[in-house]
């Protein structure tokens, strides 16, 4: 393998994996709920469909460890690769609404194993000296995918075939990437002792961080936009504060990663936590200026997608083989409950008070800052 070009490339395509995971969540996700909802399913029938996704990843998590070890980080990569395009490509040519279920758990199973073995493949590929902005490039892509989703649906639309055979077809372009030997693959020949549990002791400010990323950004995703409007935007004007904060989460993580490479990380997310904790404050007294608001949540969106950034990056540089593997998929789970929690508290709160929306935001970066402090060495 040459120095310089095989890295490149190996690091390019596991980042490219990265944006088709987010990709795919975030297509399939409004898609088969706008489809279902056509073909004549209730809300309560919606709901439990998107829950098997949750599903697949629980299922899936606590089995990662064992499964790498055994199989390698490669065939399980391309095997959940190939999962993915198939079940999307599943989903219109089924008649029977009930196995939309199923098919959901399987789409969930291959998004947690893409989720956790593209993280530990593009730590594996970093140096210690700039993993940060290796997990940086990582952070943008994946909220590079996450965006992509729904603007392929505003261009295609969601009726027919199409947009599953699109998902799918993009999902297909990243497997000969990642099945070419010239990209360099993680080892784990050692079985792992101890399951979820012993993952959560080892590295509770990295769980605690991936919950907090799920429920501030569910919710926001969720009442952003209802929450402007409330405050006077109309409903064409609101959803462009998303897409403010979407494009700073996406921006702003190579700046984010530099820093992590150059001073204390530790400290480098506490002060990304207090900037978000005090930015969601400032969210009421930018509203009433389109200009201020979109740099607002640009800002906000940066730091706060920041914090997961560097505690990629600080789990990675203290855990290697399934270790690695175990923590990212419990950071997975946590991922899962946050996502759960988040738009609950959130709408709890904004039916107490008209800001709820950014003191919910505060509060809990706020809670996490404190953890952080008290579990300081973790």
């Amino acid at each position: 393998m040459n120095d310089q070009p095989a890295p490149l490339l190996a690091r390019a395509a596991v980042i490219a994996v990265a944006t088709i995971f987010g990709l795919t969540y975030s297509l399939t996700a409004p898609l088969i709920a706008l489809d279902l909802a056509e073909r004549g399913l209730g809300e309560t029938a919606i709901g439990l469909n998107a829950a098997m996704h949750a599903v697949g990843v629980l299922l899936t998590a606590p089995l990662l460890p064992r499964l790498v070890a055994r199989f390698g980080a490669r065939p399980m990569v391309v095997g959940a690769l190939v999962l993915s395009a198939v079940v999307v490509l599943l989903f219109p040519a089924m008649p029977l609404i009930w196995l939309w279920f199923p098919l959901r758990l399987l789409l969930g199973c291959a998004a947690e194993t893409l989720f956790v073995l593209s993280e530990t493949w593009i730590n594996h590929l970093s140096a210690e000296a700039t993993r940060a902005r290796a997990m940086a490039t990582y952070t943008a892509a994946l909220s590079l995918g996450f965006a992509a989703g729904p603007l392929i649906l505003s261009l295609v639309g969601t009726n027919g075939a199409l947009p599953y055979a699109i998902g799918a077809l993009l999902v297909a372009c990243a497997i000969p990437l990642v099945a070419t030997k010239r990209v360099a693959a993680p080892h784990f020949g050692e079985a792992p002792t101890g399951g979820p549990m012993r993952y959560l002791r080892l590295a509770p400010v990295a769980i605690a961080a991936t919950v907090l990323n799920a429920a501030i950004e569910t919710a926001g995703m969720s009442f952003l936009a209802l929450y402007a409007m409330g405050a006077g935007w109309t409903e064409a004007e609101a959803p462009r504060l998303i897409t403010a904060l979407m494009v700073g989460a996406i921006l702003l993580q190579l700046p984010i990663g530099w820093l992590g490479d150059r001073m204390d990380r530790g400290r480098l997310v506490l002060m990304l936590g207090v900037v978000s904790a005090a930015g969601a404050l400032l969210w009421p007294f930018v509203l009433h200026d389109p200009v201020l608001s979109y740099a607002t949540l640009f800002v906000w969106g940066g730091a706060f997608v920041g914090i997961y950034t560097i505690m990629l990056t600080l789990v990675g540089s203290r855990f290697k083989g399934t270790d690695l593997v175990g923590i990212y998929a419990v950071m997975g789970l946590a991922w899962g409950v946050g996502a759960l929690l988040g738009p609950a508290l959130a709408g709890f709160s904004m039916g107490i008070t008209t800001h709820g929306l950014p003191i919910f935001a505060a509060l809990a970066c706020a809670g996490f800052c404190i953890f952080l402090v008290l579990r300081r060495g973790d």
